[in-house]
């Protein structure tokens, strides 16, 4: 039998300088999350195919990773920490009756029909604040994302936040059938302006709705932007949305924060399961978003707790090769002490190296090149 040295295409090795990176990055996020608060959880690497279903709202049940248990029960390894730490907390916690904070380390695993080149096990971190819907919770959510970046060691990012309710009120003017509906979310999200005005134009729209959907994929920017989103529709659901965003700046502003946000009402989540505001976090280099996140709150009913929730994951391969690129600076540690000692001198050079240690010193204990142990 051929022996194999490689490892399966979208899985990877991570050693030496680079694990150690990846590690104090994770202990300065969790840091973060900690001082707000947040208590740690930990789910299972799979589950029962229902958590993460097509009703759920995750990603498309091709893209899972399926396997089979002794009783023939469908298993999913985790592709979305999200489903599964609601599960969870539908489980052992009561976010129906007072908030639940949460927060989390682990792997996901995503099996795409195309490869092109992304890792299919990446190390993510998140929080989810559950049985909150207020927009002070939102604030909170996004300040958290704002901080975890800053102590990665970033140097510059940005934080863009949509509102999948403005879209969803639209939508409930018009009649689209799902798949129009679906084309016309791909089209904004990319802002394709021109396949987005054919495709309104075909259908019928009136004008003033005709207008709102024409300028979904161009209304990004800063908070006046939200100016804008409000002169487009009497809706009131859309117009409640556009006040949910105003509060939520002016709580970021008091954090100090809103320097790092804009706001992207052409931001179209693939995740069905969000209602609210969603957001992504980027910086220079990097083409796909090194946090993401959103209010869900209908996702805890499916597993038995109707309670709303808001959080966020990192995904810590992605922010970590930023850092590497550039995009930031990792923090100096300090090398390690090599103690080389005879055998003899074993007991000593115990002692010596205890003392160190409890000193906070890094120590690596090698024996002389030719002694016996």
């Amino acid at each position: 039998m051929q022996r194999i040295f490689h490892t399966p295409e979208g899985v990877r090795d991570i050693y030496g300088t680079e694990c150690v990176q990846k590690k104090n990055l994770e202990e300065r996020l969790h840091r973060v999350f900690s001082l707000h608060g947040f208590a740690d959880i930990e789910t299972p690497s799979f589950e029962f195919f229902e958590v993460f279903s097509n009703e759920v709202g995750t990603i498309p049940s091709s893209e899972l990773y399926k396997f089979f248990d002794r009783e023939n029960n469908t298993l999913v390894l985790r592709p979305d920490f999200t489903p599964s730490v609601s599960r969870a907390c539908a489980a052992h916690f009561s976010p129906d009756e007072h908030p639940v904070n949460l927060c989390y380390t682990g792997n996901a695993f995503v099996n795409p029909s195309r490869y092109q080149g992304r890792l299919r096990e990446t190390t993510q971190m998140g929080v989810e604040k559950m049985g909150d819907d207020s927009p002070q919770a939102d604030a909170e959510i996004l300040a958290m994302a704002v901080e975890c970046l800053m102590a990665s060691g970033l140097k510059e990012f940005q934080i863009s936040i949509g509102q999948v309710d403005y879209f969803k009120s639209l939508l409930q003017e018009v009649d689209l059938d799902s798949e129009a509906e679906e084309r016309l979310r791909e089209l904004i999200s990319q802002k394709n302006y021109y396949a987005v005005e054919e495709l309104v134009r075909s259908a019928g729209f009136d004008e003033k709705t005709a207008k709102a959907f024409f300028m979904l994929p161009q209304m990004f920017g800063s908070a006046q932007i939200l100016d804008t989103a409000a002169s487009l529709t009497d809706n009131p659901r859309a117009l409640a949305a556009v006040d949910r965003l105003r509060e939520i700046h002016t709580y970021l502003t008091a954090y100090g924060y809103d320097r790092y946000v804009t706001f992207d009402f052409g931001m179209l989540s693939k995740y069905q399961y969000y209602t609210g505001i969603i957001f992504q976090g980027y910086t220079y280099g990097t083409g796909e978003p090194l946090i993401k996140g959103g209010r869900y709150d209908r996702l805890l009913k499916h597993f038995g707790k109707d309670a709303p929730s808001v959080g966020f994951v990192i995904v810590v391969d992605s922010l970590l090769a930023a850092l590497e690129g550039g995009a930031g600076s990792f923090p100096e540690e300090e090398p390690a002490t090599v103690l080389r000692y005879r055998a003899d001198d074993t007991c000593e050079a115990i002692r010596q190296a205890q003392r160190l240690r409890g000193e906070g010193h890094r120590v690596i204990m090698e024996l002389e090149k030719g002694e016996k142990a």
